[in-house]
């Protein structure tokens, strides 16, 4: 049984629809994420799966469809409810996102300092405790340019959740990493989860990641989705793209010489 099954849904998008000028992105795209689960987007390149995350995050509004963020409607919402909402919510960026000119500890508690009015003790507490969770105490004063890829994915994890958010975006955890840094990032994503009752979605193209942490995946191809299920449902799919992801099998693929033509020109459709 699915850790996800009966549990409330805090994101739900129905027949999602979104273009870049004329083009179509997203086909009617179907997605739900439920409390307390990790969610993995997964597809390969081009298959929109960071359109649909930024969607998810409120900056980009469809075309048509709905997109229920903690049951509010990120497209219908003013700006001021869609800042209060979005309170609730962290994002670790793919290449960390850090300020160079800042310490370790000064990134963590840009938030804090952003949207509360907490006293400096309270601060400094939060921030220790939020690297404790993530491995680096005793690494508050080091700056971003003395940090491995690792160890910049973990302070921007501790960035995101340093406000106890009830969800949490992280987009491509693995890119850049070497496996075994790649793994223990894994096994953090599953203890934040676990130590901090939050619910994850996590973006990547990282097949041996996504299989490990993820309670269901939604697999992407060209801006439809072709299965959302737990790992084992994906794994025995009898989709040929699916089957092609897992097991590495390059895709044949035939280019259209004139539909290129018209993409390159921005004639017709």
């Amino acid at each position: 049984m699915s850790r996800a099954e009966g549990r409330e849904t805090v994101i739900e998008v129905r027949d999602l629809v979104t273009h870049y000028g004329r083009r179509e992105i997203l086909h009617g795209v179907n997605f739900d994420v439920r409390q307390g689960e990790i969610k993995v987007i997964m597809g390969g390149s081009g298959s929109g799966k960071t359109t649909l995350l930024r969607h998810m995050l409120g900056l980009h509004r469809p075309t048509s469809g709905s997109i229920k963020v903690l049951g509010r409607d990120i497209a219908a919402i003013s700006k001021k409810e869609l800042y209060d909402l979005r309170r609730k919510i962290g994002v670790a960026f793919q290449g960390g996102a850090l300020f160079g000119s800042m310490t370790v500890a000064e990134n963590v508690q840009l938030p804090l300092r952003e949207h509360t009015r907490l006293d400096e003790k309270t601060i400094q507490i939060m921030t220790r405790m939020k690297l404790e969770v993530v491995n680096l105490s005793g690494f508050e004063n080091l700056m971003p340019s003395e940090l491995s890829g690792g160890m910049t994915k973990r302070v921007a994890l501790a960035r995101a959740v340093i406000m106890d958010p009830k969800l949490l975006f992280f987009d491509e955890p693995s890119a850049g990493l070497d496996p075994v840094v790649s793994a223990e990032l894994d096994e953090l994503i599953l203890k934040l989860r676990d130590a901090l009752n939050i619910t994850i979605v996590v973006v990547t193209h990282e097949l041996e990641s996504a299989l490990k942490i993820a309670d269901r995946i939604t697999v992407l191809d060209h801006g439809r989705v072709l299965i959302t299920g737990t790992v084992e449902e994906v794994r025995n799919a009898d989709i040929e793209v699916v089957q092609g992801m897992l097991n590495r099998k390059p895709r044949d693929e035939t280019i259209d010489a004139d539909e290129y033509l018209r993409r390159l020109t921005g004639t017709g459709r």
